[in-house]
């Protein structure tokens, strides 16, 4: 069968491309064409747009770019059209992908499959009323995600959650505490990890406060997660005045060695109790007033964090707008090091998070809901 994907961020690329691998799997005639990235060119198919020509994040750089933007739907549209694919299937992205079910549905009556569910039940929840329109099926990442659909009145399938599978599917459990430091040239210390974001403004905010909160625990090495497409020139500023190693393309190398770590939210959140280390979420809002009001009145969810949000309760702490202070990082960072029980009860909670996103295999089981859809189940 032929196959259109549309993966509009690099976490999209790598879902994506290990979604099309188990495709292959079952489906040997399996073509692809798709707007992605990287990994899912080497996963195999035709690249017609790469997502760095895609991805603008925030309310100014999307105005700025507006008439790349539609001139990117528009050729988007005409790809699909033009390749007449078996299957359509949009990962995340919803301002964009939802556009695209739109025009699938109505114009070419192509299934419509969504992989990764937009977090509309963290905002813009009014998009329920076109992915029930425009979507066949929607195929879920996170355990709590199937109840929220339900209340609106919409069936979804948790396949469970790809990080998982990364993580599993990783080779360096064996790599012992020296090989990881020396082939980084880092101290024989202890490691606190940072992991600080994935875009220069996260990393700015965030990096100096984290960098100083840490480096008042002189037995610790301090290791930043450098992010992909962030050149490292670019995180020299910050490391000038505190003693830090960096490490690139290592973050679950980091992670397997790390005794704790300070963490932005976002899937790095997850990733961390996922190695159960200790973490504390840290998050610098800019016009913190500002950022509360949208947060108290925009937003529909209690916690910033994936780790909260999956339990249901707060796990690990947050410390973010009025929280999120040098003296709160540091106090949580003491008790994440020193306090026995503290560690205990936390690695406890991780234990039921994990338990919660159930086995390895999103991949597998979502391409296998998607091999098998038929076109007499489009939803009318």
């Amino acid at each position: 069968m032929k196959y259109f994907l549309v993966a509009g961020e690099a976490s999209g690329d790598l879902h994506a491309s290990n979604l099309m691998k188990s495709l292959k799997e079952i489906d040997r005639e399996a073509d692809f064409r798709f707007f992605g990235g990287d990994l899912m060119l080497s996963a195999g198919g035709k690249m017609l747009k790469h997502y760095k020509d895609m991805a603008y994040m925030g309310f100014v750089p999307v105005l700025l770019h507006l008439q790349t933007i539609f001139s990117n739907l528009d050729l988007c549209k005409r790809e699909i059209e033009a390749y007449s694919p078996d299957r359509v299937i949009l990962v995340d992205y919803p301002g964009f992908n939802l556009k695209i079910a739109q025009f699938v549905k109505e114009k070419l009556q192509i299934p419509v499959c969504y992989y990764i569910s937009p977090k509309i039940w963290a905002w813009k929840e009014n998009r329920i009323h076109n992915i029930r329109k425009y979507v066949d099926r929607m195929l879920c990442i996170f355990p709590f995600e199937p109840e929220y659909y339900r209340k609106h009145n919409y069936q979804v399938e948790y396949v469970g959650n790809p990080t998982v599978d990364a993580i599993v599917g990783d080779a360096f459990f064996t790599e012992s505490f020296n090989e990881f430091t020396v082939r980084n040239q880092l101290a024989d210390k202890p490691v606190i990890a940072l992991l600080a974001g994935s875009r220069k403004q996260e990393i700015k905010d965030n990096l100096p406060f984290m960098l100083s909160a840490a480096s008042v625990f002189r037995d610790y090495q301090l290791v930043i997660a450098g992010a992909p497409g962030i050149d490292p020139d670019f995180y020299r500023p910050f490391m000038a005045q505190y003693p830090a190693g960096i490490v690139f393309d290592s973050t679950y190398r980091l992670l397997q060695q790390a005794k704790a770590a300070l963490v932005t939210s976002g899937t790095a959140t997850l990733e961390t109790a996922l190695f159960r280390v200790p973490q504390a979420v840290c998050y610098k809002t800019p016009l913190k007033h500002l950022a509360g009001f949208i947060w108290r009145h925009f937003f529909k969810v209690r916690y910033i964090s994936l780790v909260n949000l999956i339990a249901g309760k707060t796990v690990v702490k947050e410390l973010f707008n009025e929280k999120f202070s040098m003296k709160n990082i540091r106090e949580e960072l003491n008790n994440l090091l020193n306090n026995k029980q503290y560690i205990n009860n936390l690695q406890s909670e991780y234990q039921e998070v994990i338990a919660r996103l159930g086995k390895p295999g999103a991949s597998d089981r979502a391409a296998g809901i998607i091999f098998s859809l038929e076109r007499r189940s489009i939803r009318s």
